[in-house]
């Protein structure tokens, strides 16, 4: 079994869009809009073949870890592999001259990766990471 695709709701669509296309070359579909609910998503895929949803709909609730509402914003976080260690420094790099939070690392962490945290622009955490072995 392979994982088809992760979602998450956004209320900017298209930052969020832009975000995974410059930043780790996701390729976008084009817009999806169901009129009768508001609804709109882009199915964006990588290099891997993993495909990255993001929703738009009025009334989506915020993330406020209640386990009581059924949909909400974010996940915990998306990692994207890197080929090397130096492109792990280099998207670190690239990231925090944007303006983008270096929440952590790059570091080498205890489970033998090489990676560091961000933010996306909705504030869902992101991981850039090379296995080391």
């Amino acid at each position: 079994m392979t994982l088809e695709h992760v979602a998450i709701w956004t209320d900017q669509l298209e930052v969020l869009k832009a975000y995974y296309m410059k930043y780790f070359g996701g390729i976008p579909n084009d817009k999806y809009r169901n009129e009768d609910n508001q609804f709109e998503s882009y199915f964006l895929t990588f290099a891997s073949g993993a495909r990255l949803e993001i929703m738009s709909m009025p009334n989506i609730p915020d993330n406020t870890n209640d386990r009581v509402v059924k949909q909400h914003k974010g996940i915990i976080h998306l990692a994207f592999g890197a080929t090397s260690i130096e492109e792990v420094d280099q998207k670190a790099q690239q990231l925090q001259a944007d303006g983008y939070p270096i929440l952590s690392g790059p570091r080498t962490t205890g489970d033998h990766y090489y990676e560091f945290e961000t933010l996306d622009p909705d504030h869902n955490r992101i991981e850039v990471t090379k296995g080391l072995g």
